[in-house]
């Protein structure tokens, strides 16, 4: 029998670009067509203890929002993502939506049909659906997309080494100083392959940094985007023979990880946590390795979880 998509759902986040794409990612994954973002405007007191439901919630994100459901016109799902958005979720479920929540809520998960969580979060129970880091939209046909909207990047010389730089986390503290001796070792491979070097920081990525990766990227074909206009992400990701990645951030890892290029991650032993969990598991699949010596590369499996993630949740909604 076909499956057909729900007539309406919502994505329910606080904004956050990390929360907005996997929600997005999940929906797009999942067939809902064109689902809605409602503009969510957390109000004190509310959002400071959300996903709890305290007294007068209803009105915990403005007027759009209240007004929306009160008018009984509440979605068929409501996806939501990080804590504002579980708490908008519930309020939608109780309104007669389908709640789908994205990330660990931290209160039980009975408050939604179904609560998607990374494997090393702790979270676990009968409708928690748990995957290998987290949501995303990479998959083939998002990667030819990319190198269709970026032929420019996939006509540089190879090797093409795409570069992804977050930022020091408590719980992957690195330093300037790591990061210099990584961009030296980086750059004189790319230099002795000719290849070229495509770089790209984040909102996290330390100015201080700003230095030293075009003192690395001096004289080397290839790209580096610090903020100014398109970001060229995808088309690095797509064109890209080799990733080196900083080891702070798990989107970032399980993108670079969700296409077909060997993954190699600058000191992975200083992640601890959650992100260090998440890194021993890709390196207990061999899907990446550290930097340091020549990035030889290896065979991969990518690593593309949505997908399953996307068929069990329709599973659990019936749909």
């Amino acid at each position: 029998m076909e499956r057909k998509a729900p007539a309406k759902a919502w994505l329910l986040t606080d904004g956050n670009a990390g929360n907005v794409r996997q929600a997005e990612a999940l929906a797009a994954a999942m067939g809902l067509e064109s689902p809605h973002l409602p503009t969510l405007a957390p109000r004190a007191p509310w959002r400071w203890l959300a996903p709890r439901r305290m007294p007068g919630a209803r009105h915990a994100f403005g007027p759009g929002l209240a007004s929306a459901l009160a008018r009984g016109q509440p979605p068929e799902i409501a996806i939501g993502c990080g804590r504002q958005g579980a708490l908008a979720g519930r309020l939608a479920r109780e309104h007669g939506a389908r709640a789908v929540q994205i990330l660990d809520p931290r209160i039980d998960s009975r408050h939604w049909d179904v609560v998607v969580v990374p494997e090393h979060d702790r979270l676990r129970g009968g409708n928690v659906v748990t995957l290998l880091g987290s949501l995303n939209p990479v998959d083939d046909a998002w990667l030819e997309r990319a190198r269709q909207q970026f032929r420019a990047l996939c006509s540089l010389p190879r090797p093409r080494t795409a570069l992804l730089l977050g930022g020091p986390t408590r719980q992957a503290p690195w330093t300037l100083q790591t990061l210099e001796t990584a961009l030296s070792d980086l750059r004189a491979q790319v230099r002795a392959e000719s290849g070229s070097l495509l770089a790209t920081v984040s909102r996290r990525t330390p100015a201080a940094v700003s230095a030293p990766l075009h003192a690395a990227m001096q004289g080397l074909p290839g790209v580096v985007w610090e903020g100014a206009g398109a970001n060229p992400y995808p088309g690095l990701l797509a064109c890209a023979d080799r990733i080196v990645c900083t080891p702070d951030s798990v989107n970032m890892l399980s993108e670079a990880c969700a296409t077909r290029a060997p993954v190699y991650v600058i000191e992975p032993g200083l992640a601890r946590g959650r992100a260090g969990s998440f890194i021993a598991s890709l390196q207990s699949l061999g899907r990446i390795r550290a930097t340091g010596g020549d990035l030889e590369p290896f065979e991969v499996t990518p690593l593309r979880e949505t997908a399953r993630v996307a068929d069990v949740v329709r599973e659990r909604l019936g749909l």
